[in-house]
């Protein structure tokens, strides 16, 4: 774990904290002295300084409102595993899972440990990290995108002194993103060296529930779409609302497509332009090219609006004018579609607007999904547009 660890097996604990006491006081103050913090420690003072903190204040810790922590703890796919989670650490100490804000979502410790967080602000809802309370484990690792272990006076504020952290970064077992921090914390000197690995142990634990518990969605989703899928002729895929296959036909496809929304089309490798349709659990994802396609009207007459057909439910969406006229544009193109330089001098006059071409066209795609095809751009194949207006 390189500079993980705060403390080695049989350091002195209170001599320890004694010499980096010293330490703190000597580089925050800027005198001179042969001691060095850890690196970690040295980066994170660095970057807390220049954010303008104080070392011997508190610095501010409001936390959010009551709705917003219940929204933030909804939904977080942490909140299917948090008990598992307390059930390996709450014994040791203070446990705190953050989501990748640095919002701390959940604790569990003992009462007496809880009031003396309490009174750092070490609370749900608040937001621990580095620019909001200085050096700390939950904020670094944030930062550093690592577990780091801090011991006494190498968090900044003084008052966390009294503290050890251990926190360990908790990422999403399927795509790998960062759903927050698992933290350890208690008194400094009872600070164990099987802390670390005791924090690992939980994290670990936890991303392997999650992965069941998304395995079993999967299934459960695949099981109540038998039905849809059996009637259903062609190739297909059934996905969950974030785009992950629990069944497919006819085509190979990845683990995860584009999330459907209704009423938006999408682009599914191997399938073509599709619609999704809803069902109970989750969506039915088919190719929208078969006999008859996708046929939108756009209606010119007054605020602009699309107005789209297909296998699934019809559905319009609002456009902006300039999303009116970049469709208009793609639709005189044909098949041979627009360059971004293209585009851009057809709507500026000259080619010299190509980012703002793109980001239009990106924000289009939101809010029209891929019926509007790139490189080059143009109307994705099966799309039929007619102006009306």
């Amino acid at each position: 774990m390189g500079d993980f660890n705060a403390i080695l097996p049989g350091t002195d604990l209170s001599r320890h904290a004694r010499d980096l006491r010293r330490v703190h006081h000597a580089v925050l103050s800027g005198s001179r002295t042969s001691l060095r913090p850890r690196a970690v420690v040295e980066r994170s003072w660095a970057r807390v300084l220049r954010a303008g903190l104080h070392p011997d204040r508190a610095n501010a810790r409001e936390p959010c409102r009551p709705d917003e922590l219940e929204r933030r703890r909804r939904e977080s796919p942490v909140h299917g595993v948090i008990d598992e989670l307390a059930h390996v650490i709450r014994d040791v100490a203070l446990m705190v899972v953050t989501d990748a804000d640095g919002v701390i979502l959940w604790r569990d410790g003992a009462p007496a440990t809880l009031r003396r967080a309490d009174g750092l602000g070490f609370r749900e809802g608040a937001v621990w990290t580095e620019p909001v309370v200085g050096t700390n484990a939950i904020g670094t690792a944030l930062v550093e995108a690592a577990p780091v272990q801090l011991f006494s006076a190498e968090h900044f504020e003084q008052a966390q002194h009294a503290w050890y952290c251990a926190a360990h970064p908790l990422h999403d077992p399927r795509t790998g993103e960062l759903l927050g921090i698992v933290d350890v914390s208690g008194p400094a000197l009872t600070l164990h060296p099987a802390i670390a690995a005791l924090v690992e142990t939980g994290v670990r634990l936890a991303e392997s529930q999650l992965w069941r518990h998304h395995a079993a969605r999967l299934d459960r989703l695949r099981r109540s779409a038998e039905h849809v899928a059996g009637a259903a002729g062609g190739p297909l895929l059934v996905v969950d609302d974030h785009g992950w296959v629990a069944h497919h036909r006819g085509v190979a496809v990845r683990d995860r497509i584009a999330a459907p929304r209704a009423g938006t089309a999408l682009a599914v490798p191997g399938m073509g332009l599709c619609l999704p349709e809803r069902l109970a659990e989750g969506w039915l994802v088919r190719p929208a090219g078969r006999p008859g396609g996708i046929r939108a009207i756009l209606d010119l007459a007054g605020a602009p609006v699309l107005s789209v057909t297909g296998e699934g439910e019809p559905w319009r969406a609002p456009l902006t004018r300039r999303h009116a006229e970049i469709l208009t544009l793609l639709h005189a193109a044909g098949r041979p579609g627009l360059t971004a330089g293209r585009l851009s001098k057809a709507l500026y006059g000259d080619g010299e607007h190509v980012v703002t071409v793109r980001a239009e066209v990106s924000r289009l795609r939101r809010a029209i999904g891929a019926l509007v095809a790139t490189n080059p751009y143009r109307l994705a194949d099966g799309v039929v547009l007619e102006l009306a207006g």
